[in-house]
């Protein structure tokens, strides 16, 4: 056990705690962010399990009426970072919560893979059980929102409308599909993001107007799904926010049974997501999962490590596990042995890769932490312990960033972020047994 790398870790989410939420970095993201803090509680269930608890309590108190799980919670006075709750201005829709004030989307579902998560490492297994049952409606709400709002074809597959909601911002992926929104005249904002950390490693400021003209879309639809849908330039089929919500839902349905409740509907829609992700988003000429975009009605074709997330949520079979494992273990992303940290969160070899800009290239501990566990599943524990050991000797030779250069290793983005340092922890105390080798 690496205590040095431990205290640390604690340090930072230590210095990102409000007495109600963690922050994922003080000066870039001052709020509570809906996928971070279900990866900061992941974190905190070691050695915080009351803390980790408050994590999911305070995030669930933006929940809105019809079951929507904002990504931004605004807590207090949203100071300079933008865009705010003005910009968002979601009470134009009735189920919006007002208090505390909230954005208009969503991001991915990963909170009662935490919550399970903090059950099974509970030291006090009657407490953990009074939270999950303070828990289990909202989380049951959460997923019948996206069920009911966001799979209109009934297949098992919910779309995403906005980059924000893939938790991915700028990756490659959204290049074709943000092309068909025009921008016309200047630019009406004023960025903080690129004051906080270099420019040239963020979206493009094109790129930032198109978010906000979508945003701009759904006030204008007062945030009502089915006025979306007809309206929306942008909605896609993500393979990580699907894998997400289908691990999330046998989670849940594991909730469901230590509470005495009925676990079967849980299970039967995460059979029926994971059905869906092998037929519509699998690429069998490339043995990598693509988005689907329902506007063109196509498959994306855009190979990124969140194509290799299905692994976590145990949806490949093993031969499909096979030719994936062997595409992660190749020049695209990184070849075992070679001098690279795995895994670079976008195809190498394809156009466009950075180092070092959001998304188009760098390592990204929550997407490695994700694939870590899916390569264990299937039993591929060399390129897995490859990954875990980027997940550990990233943070401790260069300091808990939000993404890594996969050559060099330098941080780039936010410092001393929150969800590195999570599941940095939870990487060390859940794999005691296991030695690192020097990389």
């Amino acid at each position: 056990m690496d205590e040095t790398l431990i205290k640390a870790a604690l340090a930072v989410l230590d210095e990102n705690w409000t007495g109600r939420f963690t922050r994922p970095s003080a000066r870039l993201y001052p709020h509570q962010w809906s996928w971070d803090s279900a990866f900061i509680a992941i974190g905190y269930a070691h050695v915080l399990p009351r803390r980790a608890e408050q994590e999911l309590r305070s995030l669930f108190t933006g929940q809105w009426r019809n079951g929507l799980l904002p990504h931004i919670v605004f807590h207090g006075p949203s100071g300079n970072y933008f865009p705010g709750p003005e910009v968002w201005a979601v009470t134009c829709n009735p189920n919006a919560s007002s208090h505390p004030p909230t954005s208009g989307i969503v991001q991915p579902p990963n909170h009662a893979i935490a919550a399970w998560h903090l059950y099974q490492y509970a030291r006090d297994r009657t407490q953990a059980l009074v939270f999950l049952n303070e828990l289990y409606p909202r989380l049951k709400a959460w997923h019948d929102y996206l069920y009911r709002e966001r799979d209109p074809f009934h297949e098992g597959l919910v779309y995403i409308r906005h980059p924000w909601e893939s938790g991915m911002d700028n990756a490659p992926l959204w290049d074709q599909p943000l092309s068909r929104i025009a921008i016309d005249g200047p630019l009406p904002f004023q960025r903080v993001d690129k004051q906080v950390v270099n420019p040239a490693d963020r979206p493009t400021d094109t790129d930032y107007a198109r978010y906000l003209q979508l945003v701009s879309l759904f006030r204008t639809c007062r945030y009502e799904e089915s006025r979306i849908q007809e309206r929306c330039p942008f909605l896609i089929q993500d393979v990580l926010f699907n894998t997400l919500l289908c691990q999330a839902e046998r989670d849940l349905a594991k909730i469901a049974r230590v509470l005495g409740r009925d676990p079967e509907p849980h299970e039967a829609r995460a059979a029926q997501t994971a059905r869906a992700i092998n037929q519509k988003l699998w690429d069998e000429a490339h043995g990598i999962y693509v988005d689907y975009d329902l506007v063109a009605e196509s498959p994306i074709d855009v190979h990124v490590v969140a194509g290799f997330v299905p692994l976590f949520a145990g949806i490949p079979s093993s031969e499909q596990a096979r030719r994936m494992c062997a595409n992660l273990n190749s020049r695209s992303f990184c070849r075992l042995g070679d001098r690279c940290y795995a895994v670079p969160s976008y195809d190498k070899q394809a156009p466009g890769f950075s180092r070092r800009r959001y998304w188009r290239g760098p390592v990204w501990i929550n997407m490695n932490w994700l694939l870590y566990r899916g390569l264990q599943r299937y039993g591929e524990q060399k390129y897995a312990m490859w990954v875990r050991n980027a997940i550990i000797d990233l943070p401790r030779r260069y300091g808990f960033y939000e993404y890594y250069d996969p050559e060099a290793g330098c941080g780039h983005g936010a410092d001393r972020f929150s969800w590195t340092a999570a599941l940095v922890l939870d990487v060390l105390y859940t794999c005691r047994s296991e030695t690192v080798p020097p990389s």
